[in-house]
């Protein structure tokens, strides 16, 4: 099963144009550095849930307090998507850059290649490393007010620095992709399942095909809940694949299409999350 997290670590493209998307290929995050035009956040946010990356956007230079990032936070304009994050405040020292992004960017792509990509890119281990101090002191009751609005605080503790202190993206209330952790889970599994199973478009769509799928998507699952990828210690609390005449049709088989049901059961509280793959396989009559 191709596992192109690790295969690959973590590609940052900054604001890239559609040109550079196509040339890159495999995207995994989007970073969106100082306060572009709209217009470019909106293109940017779009490619990543086209692509299936996160996007990572630096906070406005006008959100110099929590009420001001807050209220920011509130505003219509706020991306709202699973695939964003935001982390605020943005950062002091020598250099031009003011931005956070980038550096947070580089603490996903340590937590992807160490820990993995299942486990929350933030607390005292995520240090931002080359920041040495940030424009606002946030405290308890600051995280406690941006936390839920999906604005993740940088923080500075005694010992470790300046750190990542949030995971979460800034999908609505109520998502399944409240967290960056998950949400990136998802779309790990989406792609490297998708790409796993190229060869069925070779296959019958039939039986034998679908259990091969359930073999072969099982067994990569199986592999990732030994390296701690879901809660759960026993492969049925942790996650499931459904593959057969119920989530095939007659008419998916006319068309070529096997669909594959996956749930799991992420590294948080909750219950199953779970993802829909349309694979393609040969059409019916085709030999």
């Amino acid at each position: 099963m191709h596992d192109f997290f690790r295969q690959g670590g973590t590609i940052a493209v900054a604001v890239p144009t559609p040109a550079e998307l196509e040339v890159v290929g495999l995207i995994n995050v989007i970073v969106v550095p100082g306060e572009p035009p709209s217009d470019v956040v909106t293109a940017a946010v779009a490619a990543a849930e086209a692509r299936g990356a996160l996007c990572i956007l630096d906070p406005p230079a006008a959100w110099t307090t929590v009420a001001l990032a807050a209220a920011g936070a509130e505003a219509p304009g706020f991306a709202r998507s699973p695939n964003v994050a935001v982390y605020f405040p943005r950062i002091t020292g020598p250099g031009p850059v003011r931005g956070p992004a980038g550096a947070v960017a580089g603490v996903l792509a340590r937590f992807d290649v160490l820990r993995g990509v299942w486990t929350p890119p933030a607390g005292v281990e995520a240090g931002l490393r080359g920041v040495e101090q940030l424009e606002v002191d946030v405290n308890d009751a600051g995280n406690g007010v941006l936390n839920p609005l999906g604005v993740n605080c940088l923080r500075t503790f005694a010992g470790a620095g300046p750190v990542v202190w949030g995971s979460r993206t800034t999908a609505t209330e109520g998502s399944d992709w409240k967290y960056v952790s998950v949400r990136r889970t998802a779309l790990f599994l989406e792609h490297s399942l998708a790409r796993g199973l190229q060869w069925a478009r070779s296959e019958v769509n039939d039986e034998r095909l679908w259990a091969r799928i359930r073999a072969e998507a099982d067994a990569f699952l199986d592999g990732l809940l030994r390296d701690g990828a879901f809660s759960g210690s026993a492969a049925r609390d942790a996650y499931f694949v459904k593959c057969d005449g119920d989530t095939t049709t007659d008419e998916d088989v006319a068309q070529g299409v096997v669909n594959v049901v996956v749930g799991f059961a992420p590294l948080r509280p909750g219950e199953f999350v779970v993802l829909r793959l349309r694979v393609a396989a040969a059409t019916a009559g085709a030999g």
